[in-house]
């Protein structure tokens, strides 16, 4: 079982890379078949799904399986968690109060 640090860390490392900000970027506007999303990322299909996973661990981004391909959308869920951690994180205990 992971320590509540290990879980909160992952949205931070899905955070902390260019390949993931760009493809959060390119999921702002809807559900992207995996396909999409390599060609422009000018990633290998392995490479896709090592974001795609570290994404989905967050919490950041959800799957769902069509056929052969897999298609992500944005995690409504998964965003308000990022940002209030991100704001307990950063709000000092007399603030809190």
């Amino acid at each position: 079982m992971e320590s509540p640090y290990q879980e909160n860390a992952k949205v931070f490392k899905a955070l902390c890379d260019p390949k993931r900000l760009a493809i959060l970027e390119q999921l702002r506007s809807g559900e992207k078949c995996a396909c999409v999303l390599q060609e422009p990322m000018d990633l290998t299909q392995s490479g896709l799904s090592y974001h795609m996973k570290i994404l989905c661990d967050s919490g950041l981004v959800v799957s769902r399986q069509e056929g052969k391909w897999t298609h992500y959308r944005l995690s409504e869920g998964g965003r308000a968690r990022a940002v209030q951690l991100l704001l307990e994180l950063t709000t000092p205990d007399a603030e809190q109060t």
